[in-house]
């Protein structure tokens, strides 16, 4: 399955492509741009497993990027991860699919977790840091083990947008048996069928 993440770029790459070209001149260029309001979504369903890997600046789901120093923030913090840890309610997945989660993982600076060494561009490590809470992102990756996938007719990312409202839109990448896709999803429109 985890082939199947990784080709999820290259199946892709005309919409990413196209994509580059709109973001050019946001963010030096870089097609995972920090934006906002805007998180991304790779899906993939192969056979009964169905992994999902969420990605959203810090701002989106927290409402801040800096490192928590109050007990207000350490709280806010604390509360996102909880919501995180619930996949199952936050992506509303269908009993009928009988999806039951079977690997799950959060990262994020804000959790305690070192940034990626590419993420510290300079070496002064002061600079280097500041950088990084400038822009700290959340990233979850969800595996399913799902005894009945044929029940996953739609992804509904309502509860996200519900969840945490910062989030105005998801750029999604999926695979699926019916082929591949790239949609964004806003909260009006928070559906999209595999």
């Amino acid at each position: 399955m985890r082939r199947l993440l990784l080709a999820l770029p290259f199946a892709l790459l005309p919409l990413a492509a196209a994509h580059a070209a709109e973001e050019h001149d946001h963010e030096h260029g870089s097609l995972g741009a920090h934006e906002h309001g805007v998180g991304r979504l790779n899906a993939a369903l192969d056979g009964q497993t169905l992994e999902l890997e969420l990605e959203s600046p810090a701002m989106n789901l927290v409402g801040f990027e800096h490192a928590a120093t109050t007990d207000a923030d350490k709280a806010k913090i604390a509360a996102v991860r909880a919501q995180l840890e619930k996949p199952l309610t936050l992506f509303n997945l269908p009993k009928a699919a009988g999806c039951v989660v079977a690997r799950q993982e959060l990262e994020s600076p804000l959790f305690g977790d070192k940034p990626d060494a590419d993420d510290d561009h300079d070496e002064d490590a002061n600079a280097g840091q500041e950088h990084h809470h400038d822009h700290s992102e959340i990233h979850a990756h969800y595996q399913f083990s799902c005894s009945a996938p044929g029940a996953l007719k739609t992804l509904d990312l309502a509860n996200i947008f519900n969840t945490f409202p910062a989030t105005q839109k998801i750029q999604v990448q999926l695979i699926s048996p019916s082929g591949q896709q790239g949609v964004e999803v806003t909260a009006k429109a928070a559906a999209l069928k595999f």
